[in-house]
């Protein structure tokens, strides 16, 4: 495939998976916690240098340069997405997932901590298929969209 072909498909790859996490945000009702919005920005970036990418002329980036930036926004979204996997097996904690830390701490530092702590929990799975949560499945989505990237410098 050609270069453009390439990064459009990016472009659509990473638009896909926001509108798909607003649908189930604002259609379906399931809040997004920290890490679910984390992992939303870096493709926000993916769709803006795809989007430079095929308007600035071919002497502006370099098209090694670009699609380099591209697979860098998918790997960070990846990287969060698998960090948050973890969080939601358990493997770690996360300050959003609900754990407190409660030792040496006064009554009113214990309480300001409590009504600072996010509604929406990291480690609480809202829906999976097959097994993987939207936090695993934007990971892999995520990754073949980063080979997609590097794919773009070639051609």
């Amino acid at each position: 495939m050609k270069r453009p072909t390439l990064i459009w498909l990016a472009i659509f790859g990473s638009s896909f998976l926001l509108l798909g996490a607003f649908w189930f945000q604002y259609i379906l009702g399931l809040q997004a916690c920290e890490l679910c919005l984390w992992q939303r920005w870096p493709h926000v970036t993916a769709i803006l240098i795809g989007i430079l990418a095929l308007i600035m002329p071919a002497w502006a980036f370099s098209g090694i340069f670009i699609s380099y930036l591209g697979a860098i926004a998918m790997t960070t979204s990846a990287a969060i997405a698998f960090y948050h996997t973890g969080v939601e097996r358990h493997w770690w904690l996360s300050r959003c997932s609900g754990s407190i830390a409660t030792e040496g701490l006064s009554a009113e530092n214990l309480l300001a901590q409590i009504f600072d702590a996010p509604v929406v929990l990291c480690d609480a799975v809202a829906w999976q298929m097959v097994g993987l949560s939207m936090a695993s499945w934007n990971g892999i989505a995520s990754v073949l969209l980063a080979v997609l990237w590097l794919n773009s410098k070639k051609k």
